[in-house]
């Protein structure tokens, strides 16, 4: 049959959205020659397409049959188009994104690698900033993605996709760990009554430890509160007390003056975690980076 290309693309979006109205909304068209194109398709097929309703427009069995069809090679295409569009719009561009210390170290710098690799011309802008300002910039719409670390409260306003489940581990330095000596593996109440350094009030890692001293009973006091999680190996090693870091970092410290502190009860894990806008749909080259988090 040479029936127009036009009149199936009509039909798939009356179908899908159930609403003649809706579909001339999404052709850019108007209602009459979106019936008119169906009319004209019916009479192609010789069978009814639709029902109309008080609903909007229902499918009849004919047209069940031609929509389970219509709608794999229509999405097809649609995935062409946007195969050639990501080549084109990825010769150049902007991804920005919100990231958590940890989230880019422990998991993300690596991707942004490959990313740059295969699209130079794509400008990454990142701010590496905390979770809750991660999620605050997402909601403004400052960044496309957010990175972030658990906990994270986004009360269900954005797409959560969690990627990577990472430890903490307490060090301290050569001196702390002279004083515990014995004691290990010790107890958070042990832990306690030393100097403890962490990340500041704000941050989602302040308030993981916050609630995890506090279900053991225990006061969350940080004597040292540091801006960045990269601080704190640099302050243990220098004896100012004890910290926590994913295991991941203690690759690069220095052995003899860092020390992994070994815990009765190890330390829950926690997630890296992958945040999109509900309301805000992706630019190409953000959608490309999201591609290759999640192939990871």
């Amino acid at each position: 049959m040479d029936i127009s290309y036009d009149h199936y693309r009509t039909f798939y979006y009356v179908a899908k959205h159930k609403s003649f109205t809706r579909a001339a909304e999404m052709l850019y068209s108007n209602q009459p020659n979106v019936t008119r194109s169906i009319k004209l398709l019916e009479q192609a097929l010789g069978c009814v397409l639709f029902e109309r309703t008080n609903k909007g427009a229902r499918l009849t069995s004919d047209g069940e049959a031609l929509f389970e069809h219509i709608a794999v090679a229509f999405e097809h295409i649609q995935a062409g188009e946007e195969v050639v569009a990501l080549k084109r719009s990825l010769q150049n561009g902007l991804v920005s994104l919100g990231a958590s210390e940890i989230a880019l170290r422990c998991y993300l710098l690596p991707i942004l690698a490959a990313y740059h690799r295969q699209y130079p011309g794509v400008r990454i802008k990142i701010l590496n900033v905390s979770t809750p300002q991660a999620l605050k910039m997402l909601g403004s719409g400052l960044v496309d993605l957010a990175i972030v670390t658990t906990p994270l409260d986004t009360q269900n306003r954005f797409y959560e996709t969690r990627l990577h489940e990472f430890r903490e581990v307490p060090v301290c330095g050569r001196a702390f760990a002279e004083k515990l000596g014995d004691e290990q593996p010790c107890s958070m109440s042990c832990l306690a009554e030393y100097p403890i350094i962490s990340l500041g009030y704000g941050t989602s890692t302040y308030e993981y430890y916050a609630r995890l001293f506090s279900q053991r009973g225990i006061r969350f006091a940080p004597d040292i509160e540091a801006a960045t999680a990269d601080q704190i190996l640099p302050l243990v090693a220098h004896n100012l007390g004890i910290g926590f870091v994913p295991e991941a970092f203690l690759k690069d410290a220095v052995c003899d003056t860092v020390h992994t502190i070994a815990l009765k009860e190890p330390i829950p894990p926690r997630c890296i975690t992958l945040v999109r806008s509900r309301d805000r749909s992706l630019p190409l080259p953000a959608k490309e980076l999201v591609r290759m988090i999640q192939k990871k």
